[in-house]
């Protein structure tokens, strides 16, 4: 499980039929300092979320075929919160990457 912003939405008219109408979305890791870090990742969206967002992300094929209620959908990373504020001993992961 990671935090990420999501940067953008994939959109694909040719799909595989178990992802049916629902939303991708493009999300990049987020350090413990708020600053996007990584490659992206492509990620199924379960609660209805958008561009901008700090999100909550499972990478894990088991939790994505749960989620989806699907045991056939071809996901790996799915989006399961939005992240409002995270604590860190030290202080706050900024909003902002500031």
């Amino acid at each position: 499980m990671f935090l990420a912003r999501v940067v953008g939405d994939v959109v694909a008219t040719h799909r595989h039929g178990e992802l049916g109408g629902r939303k991708l979305l493009l999300v990049r890791r987020l350090g413990t300092d708020g600053h996007e870090e990584g490659a992206e990742v492509i990620a199924l969206d379960v609660i209805g979320v958008g561009v901008g967002e700090r999100v909550l992300v499972v990478q894990e094929g088991g939790a994505a075929r749960t989620l989806s209620r699907s045991a056939r959908i071809p996901a790996q990373a799915v989006v399961v919160g939005v992240v409002d504020r995270v604590d860190l001993i030290d202080g706050e992961v900024p909003e902002e990457g500031r």
